[in-house]
């Protein structure tokens, strides 16, 4: 038997790598973190328990790239939805629910996600964080940033403090008081976007995540750290 390409084993890795990003993103959102072993994701993806090693330094390392790509996925697919705009002030207010309602629809991987960055390990640069970082520069600068380089970062901590405000046991804030005061910080209308919750078509939970573990490249793969 001749062997396999550069090529083919290239994709063999990539496949099983995004296998293991959406077996975490389940076995946590069912079990939660601490129930979730290495092994257990192995197993649902169907790798060796080494390729877990290879691709990823430990579980919250495997657990934030898995949710980084939740995220951009699910940014992706608001901004892109049609009708499709380039008006920046609804790509922005599509941005906020998106992520609002992840923390509404996937509370348990978001209150482990947040929970993670705050470990001494921090903020894990990773692919899938570049892509959505790309996503959140691309809204601000659509929106008409003069610095993306400084508005970026802004929104990035304003999204992610409404999610930590969101997720606080016992005292959370309601996510349309998040969602009123992110709109007024940025100038949206109410009726803009997809609101989380029962009162929009964002109220319904997606139950399956699959295509935002597709096989197809969509983003730089690999373990390389960001810029």
């Amino acid at each position: 038997m001749s062997p396999r390409s550069a090529s083919v084993n290239e994709e063999l890795r990539r496949r099983s790598r995004e296998r293991l990003l959406q077996a975490a993103v389940e076995l946590v959102g069912e079990r939660g973190y601490d129930a979730t072993t290495l092994g257990d994701i192995a197993d649902r993806a169907g790798s060796a328990r080494g390729l877990v090693s290879y691709y990823f330094p430990g579980k919250r390392q495997l657990l934030q790239s898995a949710v980084h790509r939740l995220m951009h996925r699910t940014l992706e697919e608001a901004l892109e939805r049609e009708p499709r705009t380039d008006d920046g002030r609804e790509r922005m207010a599509r941005a906020v629910d998106a992520i609002l309602g992840l923390t509404v629809h996937h509370t348990v991987l978001m209150r482990q996600h947040m929970a993670g960055i705050l470990q001494a390990e921090g903020f894990v640069q990773c692919p899938e964080q570049q892509r959505l970082a790309e996503l959140l520069r691309d809204t601000v600068t659509r929106l008409g940033s003069p610095d993306p380089d400084s508005d970026y970062p802004m929104l990035r901590a304003l999204l992610m403090g409404a999610v930590y405000a969101a997720l606080v046991p016992g005292v959370p804030m309601p996510v349309p008081v998040l969602r009123a005061e992110l709109f007024k910080r940025y100038g949206l209308d109410w009726t803009m976007g997809v609101p989380p919750g029962p009162e929009g078509t964002g109220g319904t939970p997606d139950t399956d995540l699959s295509r935002f573990f597709a096989t197809e490249s969509r983003c730089p793969e690999g373990n390389g750290q960001s810029k």
